[in-house]
């Protein structure tokens, strides 16, 4: 039961992110590059007052893997952090979650496993939610189609985290997580220079302490509350809790943050979730989640 309590306080915590990110004045890339940082320095932290150690002996074996997801999971957070800019909280987190239905997709590919007729239904079913969210305007014209396509480039970067974490084999948990944070580190750091460099000095009050609660909490945190249930929970029934994130952040963002949602992209978001829900429950990919987290 704790570690259930601690996983749906995680997934309702991630859900709220965008609340946040919203009253944070600087570049995607740069929001990104300060959230690792922070986040990594929090986990470090975690790790060394536990003592569970940071597992460094089993990293060299699969250090390429380590650098590439920790470079995807960079740029996964820079597309995500866009998504908020040029659409709703809602519409950005129901098309970052289609995340789960390319690993589904992407899996028989690379990793030989079989695509049942029920994994295809759900397939096709969740498409259709999808091009209901994207073919249903709010009024806002292409503001909503860039930033629902930044938040599906934000779910290929996600999904291939996901994907390469099945292949990282001896480096588990949150010291996994650790080590793509550092490789994002070093990707997103000659990025931030190369495009504007630093303007934290710039911000105000409000943004640092947002900042502060984005990584510190909703990275540094709730990552080690994730990771430190999962060692109790079944990955499918891991897998299906993850599912209040996305809804926790569509009633932010009507109740909280005012923002409109159609009916027939409440419908789609519906069937993006509810059918990728029912892939996982019927016996799809219980790992579709990964160790990586929004």
């Amino acid at each position: 039961m704790k570690a259930k309590l601690e996983i749906i306080g995680a997934m309702a915590a991630f859900g709220t992110i965008g609340a946040f990110v919203r009253h944070i004045p600087l570049p995607s890339g740069e929001l990104a590059l300060y959230r690792a940082l922070i986040a990594a320095g929090a986990i470090f932290l975690w790790q060394l007052c536990t003592g569970r150690g940071l597992g460094i002996k089993d990293v060299k074996a699969e250090l390429h893997l380590l650098i590439l997801s920790g470079a995807a999971i960079g740029i996964n957070w820079i597309l995500f952090f866009e998504a908020y800019r040029y659409t709703t909280v809602a519409m950005a987190a129901l098309s970052y979650y289609f995340a789960p239905v390319i690993v589904t997709v992407a899996s028989p590919f690379l990793f030989k496993e079989k695509l049942t007729a029920h994994q295809v239904f759900c397939f096709v079913m969740s498409t259709l939610g999808l091009v209901l969210v994207i073919g249903v305007s709010r009024g806002e014209g292409s503001r909503d189609l860039i930033g629902i396509l930044f938040g599906l480039g934000a779910a290929v970067f996600y999904a291939s985290v996901v994907l390469f974490n099945k292949s990282i084999r001896h480096v588990s948990g949150i010291n996994r997580t650790f080590y793509q944070f550092l490789a994002a580190i070093l990707v997103l750091t000659p990025y931030v220079c190369l495009t504007g460099g630093s303007h934290l000095s710039e911000m105000d009050v409000l943004g640092v302490a947002n900042l502060l609660v984005v990584g510190v909490f909703h990275t540094g945190i709730c990552y080690c509350m994730y990771f430190s249930s999962l060692r109790y929970l079944k990955g499918q029934e891991a897998s299906i809790l993850s599912y209040i994130d996305p809804l926790v952040a569509i009633l932010v963002s009507v109740a909280i943050l005012h923002e409109s949602i159609t009916v027939f992209q409440a419908v789609g978001g519906g069937m993006i979730l509810g059918f990728t829900v029912v892939n996982e429950a019927g016996g799809g990919d219980a790992d579709v989640h990964g160790g990586s987290r929004p």
